[in-house]
C-alpha cells in the first residue's frame, strides 16, 4: 500500500461506515414504519427537524393529509409525540445521506486538487458520486409511492432502494481494496467463478429480503424448516396471485419461500467455495476470506430462522439486515482476493 493512498483509504472506509450506518437507519425506519412521517423533501429546510411546538404542529397537520394517517393512524389514537417517534427516524435517515454526501464530495474535490487521486481511482470516484445521488432518487422515488393511494410503500422500490445501497457500499469498499492491496495476488480461476456465483446469488437474496420487508411477508408462515401445516411448499404460494411469477415476485407466501429456499443456495455456494479451496494453495488473506465468509454466511441463516420463528421482532429483524451486510463485505472481501 502506498503511504500517499492513507488519507483517500480511509475516506473510503469512513464513506463505507456511514452507508453501514444509513442501511441501520433506514432498518430501523422501516421496521418502526416511519417511512412515511416526512412527506415532502427539501435539501436545506429539512436539515434539521422542526424547532418550536407550533412548527410540529404544521408538520404534524401536513402528514394527516396523507393515506397512512387518514387510513390507519387515525384509528390508533396517534399524537403529537407518537408523530414526533417516527418523524426522528425518517429525519435521521435522510440527515444521515446529507452527511454521506458532503463526506464524499468535499475530500474528493480536495483530494482532486491535492492530485493524490490516480487517473483510474478518479474513474472509480465518479462513479460512486453518479451512485450516491441515483440512490437519493431512489429514495424519494420509494417514499413517493405510499403518499399516493395506497400507505405503504412499493415493495418493488423498497427492494431497490436497499439493494442499491448495498451495492453501491460494495463498490467502495472494492475500490478502497483496489489502493489497500495493490500488488497482483494469484488469480485461482475456478475458485473466482464460484465467487461471483455465489455473489450474484447473494445480491438476489438481498433484492427478496427487500421484498419480504416491504410486503411483511415474514409475518405468515412462522415455521422452520417447513411452512405452515408442515408444508415444503405451502399451498399459498400458488394462489394468491393470478400467475406463478407474480406470485414469487408479489405474494407473501410466495416471496417468503423464495427467499427461504435461496438461503440454502447461498450457504451452498459458499461451502462449495470453502471445500473447493482445499485443493489450492491460498494466501493467508484468501484464507481467511473464505473462512469468514462459512462463520457469517452460517450466523446469518440462523438469525434468519429466528427472525422468522419470532415473527420479526425489532431487534431480530434488524441484526438479520446487519448481518447481511456483514455477509456481503466478506464476500467482496473474498472475492477481490481472488481476483485481483
Amino acid at each position: 500500500m502506498k503511504k500517499e493512498n492513507n488519507y483517500v483509504i480511509t475516506w473510503l472506509l469512513s464513506g463505507c461506515l456511514l452507508l453501514f450506518m444509513m442501511v441501520v437507519v433506514g432498518g430501523i425506519t422501516r421496521l418502526t414504519n416511519s417511512g412515511l412521517s416526512m412527506t415532502d423533501w427539501h435539501l436545506v429546510t429539512d436539515t434539521f427537524p422542526p424547532l418550536s411546538e407550533a412548527k410540529w404542529e404544521q408538520a404534524f397537520e401536513e402528514y394527516k393529509k396523507f393515506p397512512e394517517y387518514q387510513k390507519i393512524n387515525i384509528h390508533n389514537d396517534f399524537t403529537l409525540s407518537d408523530y414526533k417517534f417516527i418523524y426522528f427516524w425518517e429525519w435521521f435517515h435522510r440527515f444521515i445521506g446529507r452527511i454521506i454526501g458532503l463526506a464524499f464530495i468535499v475530500p474528493f474535490v480536495y483530494f482532486l486538487f491535492k492530485k493524490r487521486l490516480s487517473t483510474e481511482t478518479i474513474k472509480k470516484c465518479v462513479v460512486l458520486l453518479g451512485m450516491g445521488g441515483f440512490q437519493g432518487f431512489l429514495g424519494w422515488f420509494m417514499v413517493r409511492s405510499g403518499l399516493i393511494d395506497n400507505p405503504d410503500v412499493s415493495h418493488f422500490r423498497l427492494s431497490l432502494h436497499l439493494t442499491f445501497a448495498f451495492i453501491t457500499f460494495a463498490y467502495t469498499l472494492w475500490v478502497a481494496l483496489d489502493l489497500i492491496y495493490p500488488n497482483k495476488t494469484t488469480v485461482i480461476l475456478p475458485l473466482q467463478k464460484i465467487a461471483r456465483i455465489a455473489l450474484v446469488f447473494l445480491l438476489i437474496q438481498i433484492i427478496y429480503g427487500g421484498f419480504v420487508a416491504g410486503l411483511n411477508a415474514g409475518l405468515i408462515h412462522n415455521h422452520w424448516p417447513l411452512m405452515s401445516d408442515g408444508q415444503f411448499i405451502h399451498e399459498s404460494v400458488f394462489i394468491e396471485q393470478k400467475t406463478l411469477f407474480l406470485n414469487l415476485v408479489e405474494g407473501k407466501s410466495g416471496v417468503q419461500f423464495v427467499h427461504r429456499t435461496m438461503a440454502y443456495i447461498v450457504v451452498g455456494l459458499i461451502l462449495l467455495l470453502f471445500f473447493k479451496s482445499k485443493k489450492y494453495l491460498l494466501s493467508s488473506l484468501q484464507k481467511k476470506g473464505i473462512n469468514t465468509l462459512v462463520i457469517i454466511v452460517f450466523l446469518q441463516f440462523g438469525l434468519g430462522v429466528f427472525t422468522l420463528l419470532y415473527s420479526v421482532p425489532l431487534w431480530l429483524g434488524l441484526a438479520h439486515q446487519i448481518m447481511a451486510f456483514f455477509l456481503l463485505s466478506a464476500m467482496t472481501f473474498t472475492l477481490h482476493r481472488l481476483s485481483k
